[in-house]
């Protein structure tokens, strides 16, 4: 009996530990709001006085924080969109968040401004250095930012080797021409090796001084399936370790949550050893600019309430996409009142797809809809006892109603439980 109950226990941690979802958002920013004097509240409008207690006490887990290398010489106006956050910025910032008790993505750049699909920049530090002398550097600068961060307390749970990194990292510069950039193309045999090289060195750096933390490799193409296909196909045949496929997932940019199931259709079916995660995710609550490249507001208005019944349309779906194992909101913690806009601000323009209200720092209604997505799945208690008579709620470990307890795990009120 005691041999059948130890299996259990063992198989019970593993199952809870692939099970584990997570939820929250990017607030890279968070630090510089707070310093320049946002007003947060609740949904209530109850003053907010701690931001990572209010996520917490919200029912995220998760946060993610960008890295530059050097971002003091960052473009004027890359700068008056958010770019602040070099090391030590990120060392305290990520000292709160893993204090609070919450998992934290370390998201690396690998430049001194925005890494997209647009802009790859080599730090301009590390402009001259040949392509063998970067492999060299991208080791040894990752291996010493997660010394740093190790030492800090702060040891990050998930790693980003590169920001949407759909066409490569660290292209040749600003002022080269873009054919001397150096851009991969997914499937296609140009920049192909340096590219590969590049992510091998950053994430030897990660396996070395981080070996629990799981690497993610973060694209964008949720439109465009053949390419995401052909990237992690190349990631595959490239031998590119790593865990966790990161997506990027904004509806006007990238189509609607039917889209985005067939990505992740797409993924699941031909990378089945991967979990996924949705790094970034957002949708407009007011003010959606005319540009975008798929209008959404027909199904889900630009209001809080639509912003609210897309979030709540996304989870729902992805409850049926069990291998997806994370979502984090976008700039979550934007909100420019209680700013002087003449004095205070922190970005040059206001970002209307956070989770506040820029007008009047309240929380939106889509914010505590976050923690649906952990579900059941995210409680991390496991207890041992015998199967209760009359248990209120039962459900399996995938989610599923069950009208009576079955043997081994079940979700018995909220607790894990191991029924013999």
């Amino acid at each position: 009996m005691k041999k059948t109950l130890l299996t259990l226990m063992i198989i019970a941690f593993a199952i809870a530990a692939s099970a584990q979802r997570y939820a929250g958002g990017d607030i890279s920013l968070l630090t510089k709001y707070e310093e320049h004097g946002a007003k947060y509240y609740d949904n209530n409008g109850n003053v907010i006085p701690n931001m990572l207690s209010f996520f917490k006490s919200e029912g995220m887990n998760a946060m993610r924080v960008r890295l530059f290398v050097d971002p003091s010489v960052a473009p004027s106006d890359e700068k008056g969109e958010g770019v602040c956050q070099d090391l030590e910025y990120v060392k305290a910032l990520s000292k709160r968040i893993k204090d609070a008790g919450f998992k934290l993505m370390l998201d690396f750049h690998y430049s001194d401004s925005w890494a997209d699909p647009a802009k790859q920049y080599t730090p301009a530090a590390w402009a001259t250095l040949t392509d063998a002398q970067l492999q060299t550097k991208i080791y040894e600068y990752t291996a010493e930012v997660l010394q740093q961060m190790n030492d800090n307390g702060t040891t990050p749970d998930f790693i980003q080797t590169g920001n949407e990194i759909s066409y490569g990292m660290m292209w040749a510069g600003r002022s080269a021409s873009q054919t001397s950039w150096k851009k991969y193309y997914a499937g296609q045999s140009a920049n192909a090796e340096r590219f590969f090289s590049l992510l091998k060195k950053a994430g030897e750096a990660c396996r070395d001084k981080c070996p629990s933390a799981k690497i993610v490799i973060h694209t964008e193409r949720v439109a465009n399936i053949n390419y995401l296909k052909a990237f992690y196909n190349d990631m595959k045949t490239a031998g590119i370790d790593y865990d966790i496929i990161g997506l990027s997932y904004y509806p006007y940019h990238h189509g609607s949550i039917a889209q985005l199931e067939s990505a992740l259709g797409t993924l699941e079916s031909n990378f089945p050893e991967k979990d996924i995660m949705l790094v970034e995710l957002g949708y407009y609550h007011k003010w959606q600019p005319d540009d975008v490249s798929f209008n959404y507001e027909s199904t889900y208005p630009i209001s809080e309430a639509g912003q609210k019944a897309f979030t709540d349309a996304l989870i729902q779906k992805l409850e049926s996409h069990p291998k997806v194992k994370g979502i984090f909101w976008w700039m979550m913690e934007a909100n420019e009142y209680g700013l002087n806009w003449n004095t205070q601000r922190v970005t040059d323009n206001w970002y209307n797809a956070g989770l506040f209200d820029n007008e009047t720092g309240k929380a939106l209604s889509a914010l505590s809809s976050l923690k649906d997505f952990i579900g059941t799945t995210g409680i991390e208690d496991i207890t041992q006892q015998a199967s209760p008579n009359k248990p209120n709620t039962i459900y399996s470990i995938s989610g599923q109603r069950l009208n009576a307890p079955r043997q081994g795990i079940n979700i018995i009120n909220g607790k894990k439980v191991i029924c013999k």
